[in-house]
């Protein structure tokens, strides 16, 4: 299996779309489809009419997938980055290319 370049945890920015330029955390990601699930970004409403489970019914927000290319690694600072992999002590590790810091992960 290839090694990630965003996981579940990372800080990211949406890079395009009704989203862009909003920041969140990747609370899943769906590697087999290429898409990322992230925090507070994306977020799809969907309206519900009452039943016995949801008795109140009204409308349901939920973040919806995006793709993954259409988010980027954040810095310290704020900004988009790419990521690269470097072996550092023998281990492989995600580096981010603008600062050449070791993402954690």
């Amino acid at each position: 299996m290839a090694s990630a370049k965003i996981k579940k945890g990372d800080q990211v920015i949406v890079l395009s779309g009704k989203d862009k330029g909003r920041t969140g955390e990747v609370t899943q990601s769906l590697p087999k489809e290429g898409k990322v699930v992230v925090a507070g970004v994306n977020v799809a409403v969907r309206h519900r009419k009452a039943s016995q489970a949801n008795p109140q019914g009204g409308l349901e927000r939920s973040e919806a997938p995006l793709h993954v290319s259409k988010v980027a690694h954040v810095t310290k600072d704020g900004k988009a980055t790419r990521v690269r992999f470097e072996t550092r002590d023998g281990k492989k590790v995600r580096v981010a290319v603008k600062t050449g810091e070791v993402i954690s992960g």
